[in-house]
C-alpha cells in the first residue's frame, strides 16, 4: 500500500474544521456574534432564539456597522479589523481577533448578514448557505448589524445528534449572554425566544462601580448583593474588583462563579483554584461560593490566544495573579466580620408557620356561647388590677436586679448580637437586639472562635515540623516533580520539607507535626495532582485545616452544657470581634437573626 500524499484541503472542508473548533453548540454562535457586536462598540444588543438556537438565532446591534466591501471581506476566513500585524497577538485588547467566526458559522448553517455603516445611506445584505456566498445586495436597516442564523448544523447532520434538549441549549445560551452582560454594564441586552423574555438588562449609567453593581444584581439578583462583600485589591498594575458571596451563601456547584479577565468571561483553572484556596477555611469541599470577580491586567501580561473558544487564558506571572485573588478575597471576607447570609434568616422565617387554632377546651364542646369557667373571671380581674404597693410587705425589687435589667437593655442596643436573654435545650443562646432577636448555636460559634485563635497562633509561631527518621522518596512524573520542587518554599512554611531527588522524584524530610502519623507519599502525590489541575496545592492546607478544625471542635463548648448569662454574653462579644464568626468551619451559619418586624408578621400583628 502506497503512503498517502500530502495535499491541500478544499475551502469547504477547512471551514467545517474551523466550525468544529469555534461552533460547538448554539450558545457558541451567540457568544461569537455578541462579542463581535461588543467589539463594534454597540450600545444595545438584542438576541432572539428559536428552538434553543437550532432553528434560528437572530442578533441585532447598533454598532459601527460595515460597508459593502467590509461585509464581503468579513465572511472570509482570517479577516478581522482587530489585528493589524502579528505583533498585535502579544497585546490583544478586543474580545475577538482570529477572524474565523463568521466563516465558520456560515459553513454549517444558512446565515444572512445585513449591515449599514455609520454615515452610509444604504445597508447591504449577504447570505451564506453551507459556505456558499450569495450577494451582496441592497437592504433596509438602520445603522448597525443584524445577523440571522437558520438551521444550524444542517450541513453537518451528525453534529445535531450531539445537541441536548431545547431547554438545555437555551440555558447554555442564557448563561453566555449573562456573563457577557455582566462584564459590560454600559450596554443594554435583551434575550427572548419569541414567546417570552429570557433575560433583559438596561444599560447602566453613571459611576462605573455603581453601574457594575447594578448589572451584577440584574444577573445574580439583589439577594446576592445583600449577602456579598465588595472586593477591591491591586498589586503591580493588576487590579481585582467585584463581589464575593459570604460563605453561608454558598451553592452545591460552581455555576454561579463569574470570572472575567479584561472584560472577557473565562473558565480558568488557575482562577478557580485561587478561589477555592481563598474559601478553604470557610467551606466544605462540596460547597462552592457565589461570586463575580473582574481582573484587569495589562494585555501584554496575559495570553488569550490559548484555545479557539477563548475561554482559557495564560498569565505571564501566574503567582502574582493567584496571590492577588487569594489575598483580596480573604481580606474582603475578613472585613465582613461576623456577618452571616440573610438567606439563613429568611429560611428560618419560611419554616415558621402559624399553628392551627387550639382545640376546644374540655368544657367547651358543642356550639353556642358558654359561661366562663368558675373562678376565671376573678383570676383575670387580679391580673388586670393596678399593681399593689408592696412597700410595707418587704417585697421591694433589689437594686441589683434593676441595674442588671438596665445593663441588658443597654447591651441589646449597643451590640450587634445584643444581650443574652436565655439558653434553649442547653444548645442555643437567645439574645435580644435593638430590633429583633438572635439565636446562636453555642458549639458551632465557639468552635469557629477556637479555630481562628489556632490559626492566629500558627501564623505567629509557624507550623511545627517533625523530622522523618527515614526520609521517604516519592517517584513521580518528571513534570510533576518539577512543579513540586518549584513550590518547595511555600510547602516548607506549612511544615512540609521536600527536595529534588534526581529526575522524576522528590524526597520528603519533614512533615507537619500537627498531622501526626501521615502517609507522606500519598500527601505528596495529592499535592502534585492539585498543582497540575488547579496550579494550587491545597491538599496540605486542607489537611492542616482539618486537624485544626478537629482540635477546635474538641476544645469548644459542647452542645448540652448550661452556660451562665456572663458566659453567653462573653461568647457574643467575642463573636462580634472575630472575623468569619458568622459561619462554622464548614460554611454553616453560627447564628440566625430575626427582625422584630418579621416576627410580628408571623403573628399577624402587621
Amino acid at each position: 500500500m502506497s503512503a498517502p500524499r500530502i495535499r491541500r484541503l478544499d475551502e469547504a472542508t477547512i471551514n467545517r474544521i474551523a466550525a468544529g473548533e469555534v461552533v460547538e453548540r448554539p450558545a457558541s454562535v451567540v457568544k461569537e456574534l455578541v462579542e463581535n457586536a461588543l467589539d463594534a462598540a454597540a450600545r444595545r444588543i438584542d438576541i432572539l432564539l428559536e428552538g434553543g438556537g437550532r432553528r434560528r438565532i437572530l442578533v441585532t446591534d447598533d454598532g459601527c456597522g460595515m460597508t459593502r466591501e467590509e461585509l464581503v471581506l468579513a465572511t472570509a476566513r482570517h479577516a478581522t479589523s482587530k489585528l493589524r500585524a502579528a505583533a498585535d497577538l502579544a497585546c490583544i485588547a478586543t474580545l475577538g481577533f482570529r477572524g474565523e467566526a463568521l466563516a465558520a458559522i456560515g459553513s454549517v448553517s444558512r446565515m444572512t448578514l445585513t449591515s449599514r455603516a455609520a454615515g452610509e445611506d444604504t445597508a447591504w445584505s449577504l447570505g451564506l448557505e453551507g459556505g456558499r456566498r450569495d450577494g451582496p445586495r441592497p437592504a433596509a436597516l438602520e445603522a448597525g448589524t443584524r445577523i440571522e442564523v437558520r438551521d444550524l448544523f444542517f450541513a453537518t447532520p451528525a453534529r445535531l445528534k450531539f445537541l441536548k434538549s431545547e431547554r438545555s441549549e437555551t440555558a447554555h445560551a442564557v448563561d453566555v449572554v449573562k456573563r457577557l452582560a455582566m462584564a459590560h454594564p454600559g450596554v443594554a441586552f435583551s434575550l427572548g425566544d419569541g414567546r417570552r423574555a429570557l433575560f433583559r438588562a438596561p444599560a447602566e449609567q453613571g459611576d462605573t462601580a455603581v453601574a457594575g453593581a447594578e448589572r451584577v444584581a440584574a444577573v445574580l439578583g439583589r439577594g446576592f448583593l445583600e449577602n456579598a462583600v465588595r472586593v477591591d485589591a491591586e498589586r503591580d498594575s493588576v487590579r481585582l474588583s467585584g463581589f464575593a458571596g459570604l460563605p453561608t451563601f454558598s451553592r452545591g456547584n460552581a455555576q454561579q462563579q463569574y470570572l472575567f479577565v479584561n472584560g472577557r468571561p473565562v473558565k480558568d483553572r488557575l482562577l478557580a483554584g485561587a478561589v477555592r484556596g481563598a474559601y478553604a477555611d470557610f467551606l466544605a469541599r462540596d460547597r462552592h461560593p457565589v461570586l463575580a470577580l473582574f481582573l484587569d491586567i495589562p494585555p501584554s501580561e496575559v495570553d488569550v490566544n490559548v484555545h479557539p473558544a477563548k475561554a482559557e487564558v495564560r498569565f505571564r506571572d501566574p503567582g502574582l495573579v493567584r496571590g492577588l485573588i487569594v489575598a483580596g478575597l480573604r481580606h474582603a471576607l475578613a472585613e465582613a466580620g461576623h456577618r452571616a447570609a440573610t438567606s439563613v434568616s429568611e429560611a428560618a422565617l419560611a419554616a415558621a408557620r402559624p399553628q392551627p387554632a387550639m382545640p376546644a377546651l374540655p368544657w367547651d364542646r358543642g356550639t353556642g356561647p358558654r359561661a366562663a369557667a368558675p373562678g376565671l373571671m376573678e383570676t383575670a380581674a387580679r391580673y388586670q388590677a393596678p399593681a399593689a404597693d408592696h412597700s410595707t410587705s418587704g417585697m421591694i425589687a433589689p437594686a441589683a436586679r434593676v441595674e442588671e435589667d438596665a445593663d441588658i437593655e443597654a447591651a441589646a442596643i449597643a451590640y450587634p448580637l445584643g444581650a443574652a436573654r436565655g439558653q434553649l435545650h442547653e444548645t442555643y443562646i437567645v439574645a435580644q437586639t435593638a430590633d429583633g432577636i438572635v439565636i446562636v448555636d453555642q458549639h458551632a460559634a465557639h468552635e469557629r472562635l477556637v479555630y481562628e485563635r489556632m490559626k492566629a497562633a500558627l501564623a505567629e509561631t509557624g507550623v511545627a515540623r517533625q523530622m522523618l527518621l527515614l526520609p521517604e522518596v516519592v517517584e513521580l512524573e518528571e513534570e510533576a516533580a518539577a512543579r513540586l520542587v518549584a513550590r518547595a518554599e511555600e510547602f516548607a512554611e506549612l511544615g512540609l520539607v521536600i527536595e529534588a531527588f534526581g529526575a522524576g522524584a522528590v524526597v520528603v524530610r519533614e512533615v507537619p507535626a500537627l498531622l501526626g502519623q501521615v502517609d507522606a507519599a500519598r500527601l505528596v502525590r495529592d499535592l502534585a495532582d492539585e498543582l497540575a489541575e488547579l496550579e494550587e496545592g491545597l491538599a496540605l492546607k486542607e489537611r492542616l485545616a482539618d486537624v485544626c478544625a478537629t482540635m477546635a471542635c474538641h476544645g469548644s463548648v459542647r452542645a448540652g452544657r448550661r452556660l451562665t448569662v456572663a458566659e453567653m454574653n462573653a461568647l457574643l462579644r467575642e463573636m462580634e470581634a472575630t472575623p468569619h464568626s458568622g459561619q462554622c468551619n464548614h460554611g454553616r451559619p453560627t447564628y440566625v437573626e430575626l427582625k422584630l418586624a418579621d416576627i410580628e408578621r408571623l403573628f399577624g400583628r402587621r
